[in-house]
């Protein structure tokens, strides 16, 4: 049965009325690879556009609150909690994003919007210098709450 279409076809919301509220928490993560040139220059603060890490940080967090806005079936949400951590590569970034909250639904897109448009400012960000960089990985690494439980990526088969 598909939840997202009506009786007479039509696309909806799910309705989550009846769910009971629980602690959801979703982590995701993802990449961007780019130019030494281009990691020196985000890494030395001496990008013409400004920090370029704490901006993506900025931009993850405000894309997790706003995805219902993005995605047409999301259920807005009242996230609790939204971290972002950026680790440094050889030749790149690794964003990951946690959000939070005590609901009847979800957090995973949240979490992975965050990801998404997070490293999308960093290429914006930086663009001017590696036209490029790649944005690659992204994706759900844990869920936990709600009827499903937890669900953690069995990282040997990615």
């Amino acid at each position: 049965m598909l939840t997202h279409i009506n009786k007479q076809n039509r696309p909806k919301m799910v309705d989550v009325t009846d769910k009971n509220d629980t602690n959801r928490v979703a982590i995701a993560s993802g990449v961007i690879t780019m130019s030494s040139e281009a990691l020196n220059i985000v890494l030395q603060n001496r990008n013409k556009k400004g920090p370029v890490l704490q901006t993506a940080i900025v931009a993850a967090i405000q894309a997790s609150k706003q995805t219902s806005t993005l995605i047409p079936m999301c259920h807005p949400l009242m996230l609790t909690s939204i971290n972002c951590d950026i680790d440094e590569l050889e030749c790149g970034f690794k964003l990951t994003v946690e959000a939070k909250l005590k609901g009847k639904t979800g957090v995973e897109m949240e979490a992975l919007t965050g990801v998404s448009v997070g490293l999308l400012t960093i290429y914006d960000m930086v663009k001017a210098v590696d036209k490029t960089m790649v944005i690659k990985d992204i994706k759900l690494l844990q869920k936990s709450g709600g009827k499903s439980g937890l669900y953690e990526l069995d990282m040997s088969k990615t």
